[in-house]
């Protein structure tokens, strides 16, 4: 059945509860990534799929989606960031098996995604790949090399998701170090690019679905810290934890359109 509205409000619930509860900060880009984790995993991943969240940042939202799915038990979100946990701040290494690498530092998560790709051409069968990584991880040389790797390799089976949504750690990633436009960059490296409205489940599941002949590259325009008022599009979303008047003001709204 595929993912809808409801379950992607409820989605957002638990993710802005567990980061209020937790204290811990990067809920921007956990929410602007979130309902492209929830439908690739409902609607388009078989079990044989892969999938490598290169923006290891966003663990939140992927503990969230695996939650969601059955992969994960509900109440073990309440652990996110504690001692002792399986829900560290970046996805852990052999904690759960629907995670195959520790990632966080940003620019290793494709490399990893595109050496399963070629390994799966090699073992035949239907596997696909699909790794989420930031628009500011285009800024790291590793990445460029992976989609280089990729490219010369013609992974077809190999999707990349670029969660657009312009903001990263000390300002917007035009003023960092642009890459700008990014799409025009690595539409160079001979991938099948195409853009989508990250927020919209309809849109992608279009785009991911789609199979060419060479590497596709999503570009997925977002918002971080979409649905908590008072950090949507905002750096602050980057690093701090939402207050309870903002978590109490997301939760309303979303418990209003339920």
């Amino acid at each position: 059945m595929p993912v809808t509205e409801l379950d992607l409000r409820e989605a957002r619930r638990r993710l802005i509860s567990m980061h209020y509860h937790s204290k811990v900060g990067h809920l921007g880009g956990n929410l602007s990534s979130i309902d492209a984790m929830m439908v690739l995993h409902k609607d388009v991943m078989s079990v044989e799929d892969r999938f490598v969240l290169s923006k290891g940042h966003s663990a939140g939202a992927y503990y969230v989606t695996l939650s969601m799915i059955g992969a994960l038990p509900v109440e073990e979100l309440a652990s996110f960031h504690q001692d002792d946990t399986r829900l560290a701040g970046h996805p852990p290494a052999n904690a759960i098996p629907a995670i195959r690498f520790a990632t966080g530092s940003l620019g290793h998560g494709l490399s990893l995604a595109s050496g399963l790709a070629l390994a799966a051409r090699f073992r035949g069968g239907p596997t696909r790949v699909f790794c989420l990584t930031s628009d500011g991880e285009w800024q790291e040389g590793s990445t460029l090399e992976a989609l280089i790797f990729a490219a010369h390799h013609k992974l077809s089976n190999l999707t990349v998701l670029v969660d657009h949504n312009g903001l990263q750690g000390f300002g917007t990633t035009a003023d960092v170090a642009s890459m700008d436009p990014l799409d025009e960059r690595l539409r160079g490296f001979g991938v099948d690019l195409r853009w989508c409205d990250g927020h919209d489940p309809h849109d992608l599941r279009t785009a991911l679905r789609h199979r060419g002949n060479r590497p596709s590259v999503v570009l997925m325009r977002t918002i971080k810290g979409r649905g908590v008022p008072g950090m949507e599009g905002t750096m602050a979303s980057h690093y701090l934890p939402p207050t309870r008047e903002q978590h109490d003001a997301a939760i309303e709204v979303l418990r209003e359109h339920s």
